[in-house]
């Protein structure tokens, strides 16, 4: 008869079974919280200014191969359905801010002048003659 600390074979085991089954959850919920932390810093500081617009692009692809993983992890581990939900969320954010990324970087001058324009814009007025001046820059057809 075997012990209740007994494994069942003579040799006893050098890796426990639970240590897997106690560091899945664990690590999928520091990669989740990474994936949250590059996700919003990645919107935020595309907020700040757009001559940042290559920090919030390896902010994107961070989030978004973090993003990967994650979904990966959650699926094969059964994750709760929030790090589920929380992840395709992030994936979906994530995807809009690559297309943002995509045309700020084709119109970088514009929303460059734009920007310099807005911040030594005192007034109601002065904001929409900044405005109307990115409109005028823009090509025709995105008018």
């Amino acid at each position: 008869m075997n012990s209740p600390t007994d494994s069942g074979g003579g040799e006893p085991d050098r890796h426990p079974r639970g240590t897997t089954g106690k560091a899945s959850p664990q690590l999928t919920h520091t990669l989740f919280r990474l994936f949250v932390v590059a996700v919003l810093a990645s919107f935020f500081v595309f907020q700040l200014d757009v001559g940042y617009l290559w920090l919030t692009a390896l902010l994107t692809v961070a989030g978004m191969v973090l993003g990967i993983m994650l979904l990966i992890r959650a699926v094969k581990y059964k994750a709760p359905r929030l790090v589920l939900y929380g992840t395709l969320s992030g994936l979906v954010v994530s995807a809009v801010m690559l297309l943002v990324i995509l045309a700020s970087s084709l119109f970088f001058n514009q929303i460059r002048d734009y920007q310099q324009c807005v911040r030594h814009a005192l007034t109601q007025q002065a904001t929409s003659a900044c405005q109307t001046q990115l409109q005028n820059s823009l090509p025709t057809q995105l008018r």
